[in-house]
């Protein structure tokens, strides 16, 4: 069984903090549950051009407003709290934070901890483990 506390995870090195935003890492690859969870903040204001060429990802809004914007065909839709949107087809998108929003947010394949978006992006299918 693993079990850890949203809080405790913040102050250590799973929190991994990026231009436009913050993610804590809750589960990863070294968990070998299959997948890696985390709770990620979006910045107000951010514009995230992103293209996870390497992972699939859904992600659910707690709080906050904003919209995401599929670059294949142009359609904008709106994030609103209970809103989850989901990246099955590697779907390259620019994500809007109007407000500041929290998104719990699944990968797979699971993340290995320290990854941040590379200059088309995507997050690399390597990375340095954090295990604990």
């Amino acid at each position: 069984m693993i079990v850890r506390s949203l809080q405790e995870a913040r102050r250590g090195r799973r929190r991994i903090v990026s231009d436009g935003w913050e993610s804590t890492r809750l589960l990863l690859e070294s968990d070998k549950m299959g997948f890696s969870f985390h709770i990620t903040t979006i910045y107000r204001n951010a514009e995230l051009h992103l293209h996870y060429q390497n992972h699939l990802e859904s992600v659910y809004c707690i709080s906050g407003y904003g919209e995401i914007k599929n670059e294949e065909d142009g359609q904008v839709y709106p994030i609103q709290p209970g809103t989850i949107y989901l990246l099955d087809k590697n779907d390259k998108h620019i994500l809007y934070g109007h407000t500041e929003m929290e998104m719990a947010c699944v990968f797979n394949p699971p993340l290995h901890g320290t990854e941040v978006h590379n200059e088309s992006g995507a997050y690399e299918l390597v990375a340095e483990k954090i295990t604990d």
